[in-house]
Order: structure tokens, then C-alpha cells, then sequence
């Protein structure tokens, strides 16, 4: 085992601590992670990271279901939409994108490199919301909200799309919508957003089965020491404050938003 595999390794534990100390944002970590440190070819990477981020967001959705910090009935009119799409994306779209997509010049914008420009482009948008100070809303009892049906279908189909191209929870974009179009107050919303990328995920990693050969011992590994993250993040945050920490995640996100960018262009 070389020393990028064991960076790798313990990547896979700091997407578990993230996840467990600011409660989301880790799994933006895991197809960086898989590329740059294992070697994986980012198709893969990102089917591998649907597992991770859904076995992971399994352990955070049991622990908000103690708490009470889960609405069901927004979590199912949400993740419907997201779970045929990323199905869809995964089991259609991601293998139907060509290895050169276009050449301008000495310059071949290839499959693996528009993915991870486009994962780059999603890691900035994560870095923003994670800086960004969220308002948190009032509690809303369940008889006075009212869905917005059809925004919360498209915002799910969207989702789902994202999730199956770049392997990324989408957490940063499912909490706002609960936020808006459901009524949930913040702590409610980020529980609930949980089971939606526990679920979506794991279906959209069904759709890759049959379209690339799994490594599961890698993948069994490489979770494990992420839900092994989760319970010492966890365990942590009853002494780090969690607000501090996301702010200053969202900025190394950022960089490293940068940094595959230009990595992957030049």
C-alpha cells in the first residue's frame, strides 16, 4: 500500500467526520478522494460514491429519526422524483455520454474530464451555501404546511440528475427547497434531507451494477472507515461547535473546487 492509498484511507475517514460533526457536506469529499488518491476512473468513482454517501446518510438518518428530526411524508413526495432520475441518470445518461464530447484545438474535452469539471462546478455551488449564513425558520406545525407539488417534483428530478452525474448527496440544494417549499424548520430539514440522499443514492448505485464491475471489497472498506468517521464526528461534536467548522469546510471545498478545475483544464 502506497502513501496515496493511504491518504485515501484516511480521506475516507474525514468524510465520516464531516458528516458526523456539521451533520452534511462530507460526501462532496469522496469522488476527489477516489480520483486523486485510489486512482479510480471518475465514472466509477462517482458510482462508488453513491454508495458511500447512502450507506453513510443510512447511519445520520437513524440517529435524526431518534431525535424526531425526520418528516416522512416530505421526505416521500421529495425523494420519488430524485430516485427515478438519478436512477435514470446512472442506468442511462452517464453511460450514454461519449469518451470525447468535443476538440477545440490541441484541447479534447474526454467523458472523465467533463465530469469532473462539472463535479468542480457542484463543489463550488456546495462551498457557497456551506460559507453562506442560513436563516433558520420557525417551526411550522405539520396541519399548516402546504406542499408546493410541483416545485418539490422538479426540485427532485434536478436533484436526482445531479446526484447521478457527480455522485454528490445534493444535500445543499434539497435543504433550501424543504426549507421553501415544505415549511420545515432548519434542523427538520437537514434530518429530513438525510433519508433523501440515503435512498436516492443507493438506487442510483443499483443502476450502475450492471454497467461497471464493482470492487466490493474496496468499497466495503473504504465505507466502512467513513461510517467509522460518522461515529467519532459524532461523538466530537458534543464539544466542536458545528457552525464554526461548516463555514471553514465551505472554504476548503471552494479551493478544492478550484484546484480540480484547473487541474483538470490545463
Amino acid at each position: 500500500m502506497d502513501i496515496s492509498q493511504v491518504l485515501g484511507y484516511f480521506g475516507a475517514l474525514l468524510i465520516g467526520l464531516v458528516l458526523g460533526l456539521i451533520g452534511g457536506g462530507g460526501s462532496i469529499l469522496t469522488v476527489p478522494i477516489l480520483v486523486y488518491l485510489m486512482f479510480i476512473n471518475p465514472v466509477t468513482a462517482t458510482a462508488y460514491s453513491l454508495f458511500v454517501v447512502g450507506v453513510s446518510s443510512v447511519f445520520g438518518t437513524f440517529q435524526n429519526i431518534k431525535k424526531g428530526l425526520v418528516d416522512f411524508r416530505t421526505a416521500i413526495v421529495f425523494a420519488i422524483p430524485a430516485f427515478i432520475a438519478v436512477y435514470l441518470t446512472r442506468k442511462f445518461l452517464v453511460p450514454a455520454i461519449p469518451s470525447e464530447i468535443f476538440t477545440i484545438g490541441d484541447f479534447t474535452m474526454t467523458k472523465n474530464v467533463a465530469i469532473m469539471v462539472f463535479f468542480a462546478i457542484v463543489m463550488l455551488l456546495a462551498s457557497i451555501s456551506m460559507i453562506k449564513e442560513r436563516k433558520v425558520t420557525t417551526d411550522v406545525s405539520s396541519e399548516d404546511v402546504k406542499f408546493n407539488y410541483p416545485l418539490i417534483t422538479i426540485e427532485g428530478f434536478v436533484v436526482g440528475v445531479l446526484t447521478g452525474i457527480v455522485g454528490a448527496g445534493g444535500g445543499f440544494l434539497i435543504i433550501p427547497a424543504l426549507v421553501l417549499l415544505a415549511k420545515l424548520p432548519m434542523k427538520k430539514a437537514v434530518g429530513t434531507s438525510l433519508l433523501i440522499i440515503a435512498v436516492k443514492s443507493l438506487i442510483g448505485f443499483i443502476g450502475d451494477i450492471e454497467n461497471l464491475d464493482i470492487d466490493w471489497a474496496f468499497l466495503l472498506i473504504f465505507t466502512a472507515i467513513s461510517v467509522v468517521g460518522i461515529f467519532i464526528g459524532t461523538y466530537l461534536s458534543n464539544f466542536i461547535n458545528g457552525k464554526k467548522l461548516k463555514k471553514g469546510f465551505g472554504w476548503f471545498v471552494l479551493i478544492m473546487g478550484v484546484y480540480i478545475i484547473l487541474k483538470e483544464l490545463l
